[in-house]
């Protein structure tokens, strides 16, 4: 479980340059099996489209990439 843990670590870490892009970022707060919780921050942070980010977003990169059945929890 640690190395699947490590693999969503290092894919998120690869796609905040696109989040920073746009003035927000993305902070892990914890992974607990096959799901993540994330915090954006910044402009993404109060973002209408946060959860479409989220779910359409990372979600379904992590899907496509790692495992199906990770989820993300968004935490305020």
């Amino acid at each position: 479980m640690e190395n699947l843990h490590q693999q969503i670590r290092d894919k998120l870490d690869d796609l905040r340059s696109y989040l920073q892009a746009d003035g927000g970022d993305l902070e892990i707060v914890d992974i607990q099996g096959k799901t993540v919780y994330l915090k954006l921050k910044g402009a993404c942070g109060g973002c209408p489209h946060a959860t479409m980010t989220i779910k359409s977003g990372l979600e379904r990169i992590l899907n496509e990439e790692i495992d199906p059945e990770i989820t993300i929890e968004r935490v305020v």
